[in-house]
Formats: structure tokens, sequence, C-alpha cells
């Protein structure tokens, strides 16, 4: 049964007890300088000497242009055979001060202890930094790799301009001196882009396109950002009126800026959107808002596109503007179109029904005493139907299946520990340090965190229980992250609904068969005896489609039909598509939560900065797909046996 057959769930090593002192520094050393000599030496038959058979290697664009996870010993030696010759990882550092330099740690108590740290490198092209966990084996007792991580950070020669490299600023600095005009008069005519053809096109201001945006622009590309709202931030701004973040303020910084200390932990989202609009103006980003495509085609033999853009003006007037970017990075959100789902007898249903999507204020109707029904009880869920409780509405939630609970105040926090979190380690090491392990390890990891979790939890998750909700704890028991990266939802990070159930004051319904129709007064649940509801208002909130559909909505047939779908976890267990080739060239999929949008927008920003200067030579993303890697490395080991 393959990893994802088996939803990526793993066992854990067991690892002998460490009952006398060691020195981490030195085992850590002994280790990568060792994996420096197999690879200097490309006697890759030696690497069984430093990694367990059942082993792990997350790799972000440092070995291959994609992001990619290898498991298991004979695979991980098929990999770096392949690509060690080109990367040359060489220059081996481990981190020698701070939080990650290397130590025991403990992840599970009793049961698994390794051997942790941060260390650096080079390639042939770039400077990168990564992970290493060595744990013991038993009958040796020699200190083997369990999972290393290496992610390119920076290109030789392309280096960013940050902190001692920062530009001047002053005139006589800047091209062509004070004859090109003033920093303003130049930044007018880049935004207008009267001198240049942007080389990426970015569709959607959100923090998605903000994000990779200014990565880009500091890598020195030419980026045109478009949005077809009025204002920055108003995919935000538009959302519901009570909406506000459900992760911690050190959890979601913006690339570059990080939130000021006195911002508060949990972001409201009119508040958030301003902020997107000042960052667009600090990071100079260019953005055109009241813009959409009107038609893109890609030509394979020039590897470039033709996208036509409509463009509203303050004064009511149309302009359209054609340009040919080499790459067109879709950031419109990676849950895709609305799931909107219609009934039998719909059309007869005298109350008003509508999608999530399109919840403002439950203020917006006269709802005192209404019966409300609301479709689903992910967040979305929950937050409407609070909404609805505290404007005097009768609510009933329908629940279809388990959805995994959180507290915003104790069960986050514990999320980030030792990483995002006040008083923690830089961001930027926190970033790598949350990634360097592949999803199935980490979900592994999680099926212990929960429990903790929910024994802090407790008298929440009992008391939902006792009101009729089912309280799921994810695949295998691991959480929020496995529901988070297979399904996109499946959870709600309690701010305060699932009081209000336990108490009785909003209810649940169950029905794992869904909906059955409406009657022109109530909601017939799918069940046997075909259960009425009665309902003046139902809420669907029944989730999005993939983003691939919103691909197909906007640049057409043609281009959706070379993409594959976005978001969960493939074969090797990394996310489908998103931040890496997307099978058709030079077009880029980008979405996630703020932190992902972050951390992942340098990895995306990367790789086309690799294509523009050539250092990529797999030019072709559609050559590059995980698909024929994976036939390739299976043709390998068949040879093999």
């Amino acid at each position: 049964m393959s990893l994802a057959q088996n939803h990526h769930i793993i066992q854990l090593p067991v690892t002998p007890q460490v009952t006398t002192p060691l020195d981490p520094c030195a085992i850590a050393q002994q280790w990568i300088t060792d994996l420096e000599a197999v690879l200097s030496g490309n006697d890759f038959s030696r690497l069984a000497e430093l990694f367990h058979q059942e082993s792990w290697w997350r790799d972000m664009l440092t070995l291959e242009w994609n992001l990619r996870t290898i498991q298991n010993l004979d695979r991980i030696e098929d990999f770096v055979r392949q690509n060690q010759p080109r990367a040359q990882l060489s220059a081996f550092r481990l981190q020698d001060e701070g939080k990650f330099q290397p130590s025991l740690d403990t992840p599970v108590e009793g049961r698994l202890s390794w051997v942790v740290s941060m260390f650096f490198f080079e390639t042939r092209v770039g400077r990168g930094t990564g992970m290493l966990r060595l744990t013991q084996d038993g009958p040796s007792g020699v200190w083997k790799a369990y999972a290393v991580y290496t992610s390119l950070q920076e290109l030789k020669g392309f280096e960013e301009p940050l902190g001692p490299r920062r530009v001047y600023g002053t005139l006589d600095s800047m091209p062509g001196g004070s004859s090109r005009g003033t920093w303003a008069e130049r930044r007018q005519r880049q935004l207008e882009f009267l001198d240049e053809e942007p080389t990426v096109l970015v569709v959607g201001a959100g923090q998605s396109g903000l994000n990779v945006g200014a990565r880009l622009q500091s890598l020195g590309i030419s980026c045109l950002i478009i949005d077809k709202n009025e204002r920055i931030g108003d995919n935000w701004r538009k959302r519901y009126r009570t909406l506000v973040t459900h992760d911690p303020a050190e959890y979601t910084h913006m690339a570059y800026l990080p939130f000021p200390k006195n911002w508060p932990q949990f972001t409201p989202k009119d508040k958030l959107a301003d902020w997107f609009e000042a960052y667009a103006s600090l990071m100079e980003l260019n953005v055109w808002l009241k813009t959409t495509i009107k038609s893109a085609s890609y030509d394979d033999t020039k590897g470039e596109w033709t996208v036509q853009l409509t463009r509203g003006q303050d004064n009511g007037a149309i302009i359209e503007r054609t340009f040919h970017p080499h790459h067109v990075v879709f950031c419109t959100g990676h849950s895709g179109e609305p799931k909107i789902p219609t009934f039998p007898g719909q059309g007869h249903f005298k109350g008003v029904v509508y999608h999530g999507s399109q919840h403002k204020d439950a203020s917006e109707y006269d709802v005192k005493g209404k019966k409300v029904i609301v479709v689903g009880t992910g967040n979305s869920g929950h937050d409407i139907a609070e909404n609805f409780y505290e404007n005097g509405a009768e609510v009933t939630m329908l629940q279809r299946s388990g959805t995994y609970v959180i507290s915003v105040d104790k069960g986050v926090f514990m999320l980030h520990e030792g990483t995002h979190e006040e008083y923690g380690p830089p961001t930027e090491q926190a970033d790598i340090v949350s990634e360097s392990l592949p999803y199935p390890v980490q979900f592994a990891l999680g099926v212990f965190l929960t429990k903790r979790i929910s024994a802090v939890d407790h008298a929440t998750l009992s008391g939902l229980e006792k009101a009729g909700f089912k309280v799921y704890y994810g695949i295998d028991g691991s959480g929020i992250g496995s529901l988070y990266y297979t399904r996109g939802g499946g959870y709600y990070i309690d701010v305060g609904c699932s009081q209000l159930i336990a108490d009785g004051k909003i209810k649940i319904r169950q029905s794992p068969n869904g909906i059955a129709g409406f009657k022109p007064h109530a909601l017939v649940l799918n069940d046997k005896n075909k259960t009425e509801i009665p309902a003046d208002v139902v809420v669907l909130a029944t989730g999005y489609d993939n983003m691939r559909t919103t691909v197909r909505k906007t640049l057409g047939d043609k281009v959706a039909d070379r993409c594959k779908d976005v978001w969960g976890l493939d074969e090797e267990g990394e996310l489908n598509s998103i931040f890496r080739p997307s099978g058709h060239p030079g077009f880029w999929y980008m979405g996630g939560n703020l932190a992902m949008c972050r951390v992942y927008s340098k990895f995306l920003a990367l790789q086309i900065k690799a294509i523009e200067e050539g250092l990529n030579s797999q030019s072709s993303q559609a050559q590059n797909s995980q698909e024929q890697k994976k036939q390739q490395e299976d043709a390998n080991l068949s040879s093999k046996l």
C-alpha cells in the first residue's frame, strides 16, 4: 500500500533511551562531516552509513528545482545520485549559536529522542539552510539521519538587496542619475509599465499575491499584480463583518515586514485589509486594481503568455493593455470557487438561501426569533452561526461528519511552541524549523500533540459531545495539520461558538447523508424519515472547489486542462501543484494561510528567478513534473531488484 493510499499514516521509530551524557555538537559535526565527504566523493553507496533504512529527505529546490519528499534509504540514494553532480552540495556548517544549535530533543517522551540542529550549506548556484535529526541505531549505537531538510535560500550572484546590500536611494546612485527622474518619478513610470513589460503577472492582491510580488521584486523580477477589487485588501474587507484571523500575530507576518509589537494577537479582517494596503505601498508593489483578464494564451515556442487586461479607471473609463509575461502566478485563494449545491424544491422555499461566501452580517436580515440553519461545521459555519445567534435568531447547525475543535486561547498556541511565539526565535529561523519535517512525520508527531491539546480542551470537547456534536480528531488522531493539508478544512478554531453549542443556545442536528431537499418552510434531511426542520434562513457553509476551477473560469479550458489539481498530498507527501511546477509551463499556483504565503513565496520566486537567469536547465515545468520523476525512481528500483 502506498503512502497516499494509507492516508500518509506512518509509525515513528522507537529510539533507545539516552541514559548517559552525550555531546550533541560532536555527534552532529561528525555526521555532517561524513555527509560532505560522501557527497564530495560521489560515493553514494556510503549513504547507508549515514541514513536509517526508513528515513526521510525533504528538499526545497536544493537538489532539484521542485519541492520533494524522499522516503527510505534506497530512494534517497537514487535521488542524491541523480542530482548531486549538478547541485554540488558542499560547505556544510552547523548552526553554532541560538536555539537551533545541536541539542538533544525528545519530541515524544519515553519513545523518541533525536539530536537536532540547523545547518548551512552551499550549492553550485546558491546557498541554503537545513535541519538534521539524528536517531541512534539500536544494535550499533551509531547516530544516523532519520530526517534531513535542505532548502535553497538565495542564488549566488543574485542576492537580494537586504541589510548591508540595501540600495543607496540617492539620485546619483540610481541608473541614469537625475536625468531619469527622482525616485517618485521613476516609481510612477514603473507602476504604469511605460518603459517595460512585466516578466511576471500575478493574479490576485491578497496575502499570496502581495508576498510573492514582494519576493519577486526583491530578486529584480519585474512584476505586475492585478486585482478585480477597488482597494487592496478587499478580499478580506468584503468578507463577513465579524471575521477575525484565527492564527497568532507571530505566525502571520508578511515577507520583510513583521507586524508591530502592539499588533493584536488575532487580527480583525478590516485591520488586516488596511495592513495589506499599507504593505503594498511600503513595498512599492505594482498593483492594478479594478483589473481583470480578458483573454490569455501561451506560446510554447516563445515561452511567453499573451494576456489582454481590462483596467477600470476612477473616471469610469476602461483601458485595455496587452502584455507578454513569461510567467503567470495565480493567487486567487487556494480554495477556488464556492461549492454551492442546489436541492430539490429549493425554488419553492419561502425563506432565504445563500452560500457562506456571501454572508456579510446577520443584522442585514430581520432575524430575531427566526429559525436559521447553518449547513456545515467548519470555521465559517461556526462564525456565521454565532453571528446569527447574537442577533436573536434560533440557530441550528447541521453536521454531516465529525469536526476537529481546538481552542484559540490554549490549543492554537501549543501548535507553535518553540517556533512562532512571543520571545521565540527569529521568524526566518522559525519558518525553516516549522517546514523541516515531511508532512507524514508532522502528522505522526501530531497524534501526540493532539492528545495534549485535547486534554487542555477537555471541558469544551466534553460539552460539545454531550450536546450532540461529533468531535473528530483527524486522520489517525493527528489533529488540525493533516486536515488542513489534505482537506483544507474539517476543523474549527474555537473563538466562542463551542460554548454556545455546549450550553444548548445553538442546536446541533446530525445528518450523515446530507440534505434531501426543501419544503416551502423547511429543510428536509436525507434520513429514512425525511425529517423536516423548520427554517427561515439557510446558509450553505459547504466549502469551496479546487483552485483549478478558478483557472478554468478565468483562463479557459486550454490552460486548465494542462494544469493539475491543487492541494492535498501527492504520493510523496508534498502538496499537489502549489508553489511548484503546476503541469503548465510558465504557470504557478500560490495560496494558503498567511504563514504559508510568507514561507513558500520565497521558494516560488526563486524558481522563477532561476528560470529567468538560465540556472534551471529544466526549462519545461511539464518535463519536471512529479509523475515523471516517480516513474524514473520506480524504474531504478526495479532494475536493482
